[in-house]
């Protein structure tokens, strides 16, 4: 799976340089004090130019000193797809649905009894918490014990291979990676994820962006990604990027699952397949 977590996409545009090593700066307040800057006094000049640093999207290239700041990050995005597997995943799975009334009527039928068949929802709902909550804890452990854990190896070294940050008010804020694959010459966006607090500001989408400019500069064909994610707000945020979706499982395997009956039973997630094609080969 990769690790989008919950990704909100943005109404403003940012221009991306042209060179692997160089920096971003996205601002969402960039048009506005663009076009009323020359009306402006020296005084509300300097401040405007004070909250445009402010407001200001940093993106560059991981160091080391980043790992805790990244790791951070990346832990909080997995654990929100807890309860959002849980509970809201619920509803892209009809047959669990159907599933899960069947046995509450099983249970009224076998009990004759309104108590327990009043329960039964919640007792079923609690176990599909614990389950999802026991895979995913289960792939996050996978996750930081391999490229999560070193991502120097992982994404810096190798070439066609790249790990971001971005940065706001001096702190890391989002992460991105993108791994070339050479099989299909295509990269794969990874890892994407934004800190909770600062959602909302195009955060996302410049990362996003970050990538495809990576991938072209690379010479390569396409961009691929696998998204798990429950909220609409990350597939929208990949079709505005220009992703088109490929494919898709509802009974999607993590690594980690141990695929017993009773995993099946309450644990189920949707596999999105997106790709863009940069050019024809």
């Amino acid at each position: 799976m990769v690790c989008e977590t919950k990704i909100v996409a943005d109404e403003h545009d940012a221009t991306i340089p042209g060179t692997k090593k160089d920096a971003m700066l996205v601002s969402s307040s960039h048009a506005l004090w663009s076009s009323g800057s020359a009306a402006l006094s020296p005084g509300l000049e300097e401040r405007a130019g004070d909250a445009r640093r402010r407001d200001a999207v940093f993106i560059r290239e991981f160091e080391r000193g980043d790992h805790g700041e990244v790791r951070r990050i990346f832990n909080e995005g997995i654990a929100e797809r807890i309860p959002n597997t849980a509970f809201r995943g619920l509803r892209q799975q009809p047959k669990t649905q159907f599933l899960y009334a069947l046995l509450t009527l099983m249970c009224f039928v076998v009990t004759k009894s309104f108590t327990l068949t009043c329960c039964a929802p919640f007792i079923l709902m609690g176990a599909r918490y614990y389950y999802s909550r026991k895979v995913i804890l289960s792939y996050l452990d996978c996750a930081l014990h391999t490229d999560m854990a070193d991502i120097e190896a992982y994404y810096m070294k190798p070439a066609g291979s790249c790990f971001w940050v971005a940065v706001l008010e001096g702190r890391v804020v989002g992460i991105v990676a993108a791994q070339g694959r050479e099989d299909d010459n295509a990269v794969e966006l990874r890892r994407m994820s934004v800190d909770a607090r600062y959602r909302g500001k195009g955060i996302a989408k410049a990362l996003g962006r970050r990538v495809l400019e990576f991938a072209v500069r690379n010479n390569y064909a396409a961009v691929v990604l696998g998204t798990t994610a429950v909220k609409m707000a990350a597939h929208k945020l990949y079709e505005s990027l220009g992703f088109r979706r490929t494919g898709r499982s509802d009974d999607y395997r993590l690594p980690g699952m141990s695929r017993t009956a009773l995993e099946r039973l309450f644990f189920q997630i949707r596999h999105s397949r997106y790709r863009l094609q940069l050019r024809e080969e």
